[in-house]
């Protein structure tokens, strides 16, 4: 063999042997950008929200699936507001087939002292905003009992997520499943309901 073959032959396994690593370095990072990241894959796990620094009467929100979920510390003077107007809500027991059994009653909730919902308007997936204070004082109305108000198209619910008569929203804001840990320690995206 010459020793032109020879010289050519070294370069040919040398640079066949560049290109298996440069294509190599190119594909590790080109299939790990393919794999979920972390935050892709706890959107759809549960997640987990401390309500015991929440007072009452505030709300927190955390992220569930990409969505907003609210929690309400009710006082007892919301609960009580939320029998006093059921003839001018669409769903007042909450019949429609859109949230969790142990939502289907009037506080719309487990614990009736919390609230949990997605913060989405069943009408066109706006956010509604927090408008608590009863009457005059949210610029609702003297006979606003208190609750939240889709901006975009005027839709209005309590504060038990209940919407009322003759709005865009047509159903109530949406219960996700969720259980109690603890006192004060809600999983969000997980219930007891579901078989084990």
């Amino acid at each position: 063999m010459s020793d032109t073959l020879k010289e050519r032959r070294r370069l040919l396994i040398a640079s066949s042997g560049a290109g298996a690593v440069a294509a190599a370095a190119t594909a590790v990072p080109f299939v790990a950008s393919l794999t979920p990241s972390d935050r892709a894959r706890a959107a759809g796990a549960p997640v987990e929200a401390d309500v015991g620094k929440l007072a009452a009467g505030e709300m927190m929100t955390v992220e569930w699936r990409g969505k907003p979920v609210w929690i309400l510390r009710r006082t007892p003077e919301m609960l009580a507001a939320l029998e006093a107007h059921e003839q001018r809500l669409a769903d007042a027991a909450s019949e429609e087939p859109q949230q969790p059994g142990y939502a289907s009653n009037r506080h719309r909730s487990i614990n009736p002292e919390y609230l949990v919902v997605i913060g989405i308007c069943t009408h066109l997936g706006c956010s509604p905003s927090e408008k608590f204070s009863p009457g005059a004082a949210s610029g609702m109305g003297d006979d606003w009992p208190g609750g939240f108000l889709c901006p975009c198209h005027g839709s209005i619910f309590d504060l038990a997520g209940r919407v009322f008569l003759s709005q865009p929203a047509p159903t109530n804001l949406e219960v996700p499943p969720y259980k109690w840990l603890a006192d004060t320690l809600v999983r969000i995206g997980e219930d007891d309901s579901a078989p084990a």
